[in-house]
């Protein structure tokens, strides 16, 4: 009746364990073996002999034994079977009894739960390495499941974080990061639970015990068995020294980008404002104080010049822009100022001191949710420069030393760039004064109106060559001068002053036409100062005629024509004396003059071609706008006529530009 059975059967008779029978799954698991014959002798290929103490055991006593996945070797092969031994009766005639035997073959069962074993004790292995080399630095080491979450205890994170496993496991782990990089953090992430790469890695904030955050890179592995990801194990490394390393790297690069840039001071210092937000600042201010030295009372309020002001994305926008703030005397601010010192101090944003910054920004720190702040002076060469303030608001951290610090050292860094732009500015200014001096009120000879502009370059960092001059000669007939210098610095200064006192001397000399005055110029510049660069100018001497009207006499070298227009509209240019200009080995032969008939109530403007050069375009259309708009503004007091003639250059041209202009009385004066 066992022979339909699936399992391996066999029975046994007697104290020698004769195999009485087999069924056919025994047969085909073990061979066919030879009934009627002991076991021992059966199995003689067994290696495994003390099975047969079993079968002593069995019929000593009469209870079953199991065996579970028991090995056997047959033919130089290994199996794996569960036996089941149980006792017969003996048969009626016989003295002894027998063993039923029942084997199942488990090898698949036992090889795939040793591969599973060897595999976790592997992958254990692995742990309690990586664990030992956790230990030794400053890693925490993490498990999660296949999806995410964590499931398994890690000492480290509780040691940096102070989150117990309860609050440590699944997502929980969240909780400890900064507000700002938990979204990021998760995105990330979960990506990385989908796509499963080789590894995943990103750097985070994390809080730690003492309530501060630090930057930490996580790394994280999948592990596999058979191919499907069962966990992944991950490590933290607090990273905060080579962060901050790295930022002040980049901090400091990028200062020195935008100083390189830079070509003002102003401009510098506001660049540097960018570089502070968001990197290290919320909300940064630059100031000037009104003494170009820096000085400052020793007592009583400090009036400063806010000339930049920063802020991060997200926060109030209100924040009023350039304007001048009156700090008293015992503010953090000044204080900043008279001892020439770093400040830093921090505070709750419902109680922000009132001495903390100037009073037009108390409010929007409020709003802004201000908790610290810094001010640092820029001392350069023992001047005060400037002063910087750096506020921290909402979320982020506090403005702490290694912030306050870095930006010390790049704004110490900055300090060179500054030295360099803040000389050139000084010879700037030098320049300019020199040149200012000379751009004297014109004199207002009775019938005659004169008028005389000089507009400054919006744009260039350099001071112009353009100049202008008016006078009266000994006998009684006034003098107007233009004139360009090459160059635009302190030489070229230097060379307009030089010949604009050449030029008044060679005109008060003696009465000659303008053009013999002009060839005399330029020949007394180039024996002169034959390192000279090269100008051009226009001289118009305004004479009597002989039915008592005006007339021009003028020359003109290089320069761009004067200008006539008539009370009715109509307009000319001067172009019947023109030369090449000042400076070039010509020859005397070039240098010419005319003479024009002034209308009365007309105007004779000079000009520099900063009034009618643009780059995109020819200076013949230029020219045509100038005289189209002269046209209108024909009937227009004078000072009205300059004025508007320079509001369209003023906002669109890069140039400086000088004129004068001079309105004829409407009858005989």
């Amino acid at each position: 009746m066992f022979d339909p059975a699936p399992v391996a059967m066999a029975v046994t008779r007697g104290p020698r364990h004769t195999l009485a029978y087999t069924n056919r799954v025994y047969r085909e698991l073990f061979g066919d073996r030879p009934l009627g014959r002991p076991l021992a002798e059966v199995f003689a290929d067994l290696r495994e002999h003390a099975c047969f103490e079993l079968l002593d055991q069995v019929m000593a006593t009469g209870e079953a034994v199991t065996v579970t996945a028991a090995p056997v070797h047959i033919a130089a092969a290994e199996r794996f079977f569960t036996f089941s031994l149980s006792a017969i009766s003996p048969a009626p005639g016989e003295e002894y009894g027998g063993v039923l035997v029942v084997a199942v073959d488990v090898s698949d069962q036992v090889r795939a739960a040793e591969r599973a074993r060897l595999l976790s004790e592997e992958r254990l292995r692995a742990l309690r390495r990586y664990e030992s080399l956790v230990a030794t630095g400053t890693h925490m080491m993490w498990v999660t499941a296949a999806k995410g979450g964590t499931i398994e205890p890690s000492p480290g994170w509780e040691e940096v974080t102070g989150q117990s496993w309860e609050e440590f496991r699944g997502d929980g782990w969240l909780d400890a990061l900064h507000p700002h990089d938990r979204a990021p953090m998760m995105t990330a992430w979960r990506r990385a639970l989908e796509e499963v790469p080789d590894q995943f890695e990103h750097v985070y904030r994390l809080r730690t015990v003492e309530g501060t955050y630090r930057h930490f890179d996580v790394k994280a592995v999948p592990v596999r068995e058979g191919g499907t990801v069962v966990e992944w194990v991950g490590t933290c490394t607090d990273i905060e020294q080579r962060w901050l390393e790295t930022r002040r790297k980049d901090l400091l690069a990028r200062a020195a980008a935008v100083l390189a840039e830079a070509t003002q001071p102003r401009e510098a210092l506001a660049a540097l404002a960018e570089v502070i937000v968001p990197a290290l600042a919320d909300k940064c201010g630059i100031y000037l104080l009104p003494a170009i030295d820096g000085h400052v009372a020793v007592e009583g309020p400090v009036t400063v010049e806010r000339i930049a002001t920063r802020t991060r994305e997200g926060l109030p926008s209100e924040l009023p822009g350039r304007r001048e703030e009156r700090l008293e005397a015992g503010s953090a601010f000044v204080r900043a100022i008279r001892e020439r010192r770093a400040i830093h101090e921090t505070f709750t944003p419902d109680a922000i001191p009132p001495d903390t910054a100037p009073p037009a920004t108390i409010s929007w720190l409020e709003r802004a949710g201000a908790h610290s702040m810094v001010i640092v002076p820029i001392v350069i060469d023992g001047a005060l420069a400037a002063v910087v303030d750096a506020f921290a608001c909402g979320e982020r951290e506090a403005i702490g030393p290694a912030d306050m610090a870095l930006m010390r050292e790049f704004l110490e860094q900055a300090h060179e760039p500054l030295r360099h732009i803040a000389e050139f500015q000084r010879t700037r200014r030098v320049a300019l004064a020199l040149q200012h001096s000379l751009l004297t009120a014109p004199p207002q000879p009775q019938g005659l109106h004169i008028t005389a502009r000089y507009l400054p370059s919006p744009t260039a960092a350099e001071v112009g060559g353009d100049w202008y001059d008016s006078f009266v000669l000994p006998d009684g007939a006034p003098v107007l001068v233009i004139g360009d210098v090459a160059g635009h610095d302190i030489a070229a200064a230097v060379t307009m002053s030089k010949m604009r006192n050449m030029m008044r001397g060679l005109a008060t000399d003696r009465q000659e036409p303008p053009g013999d005055i002009i060839r005399r110029l330029d020949r007394a510049t180039q024996t002169l100062n034959p390192e000279e660069g090269t100008a051009t100018c226009a001289l118009a001497r305004l004479e009597r005629t002989a039915t008592g009207g005006w007339q021009a006499h003028y020359s003109v070298a290089g320069h761009p024509p004067p200008l006539l227009v008539s009370p009715d509209g109509a307009t000319r240019y001067l172009e019947q004396a023109t030369s090449p200009l000042l400076g070039l080995p010509l020859g005397d032969d070039w240098r010419v003059s005319a003479i024009e008939p002034l209308p009365a109530a007309g105007t004779l403007l000079l000009y520099t071609d900063g009034l009618v050069e643009r780059p995109d375009e020819d200076i013949d259309q230029g020219l045509g706008r100038l005289a189209q708009t002269a046209a209108q503004l024909a009937r227009e007091p004078l000072d009205v006529f300059c004025d508007t003639l320079l509001a369209e250059p003023a906002a669109t041209g890069r140039d400086d530009i000088c004129l004068i202009a001079l309105r004829l009385p409407a009858a005989d004066v």
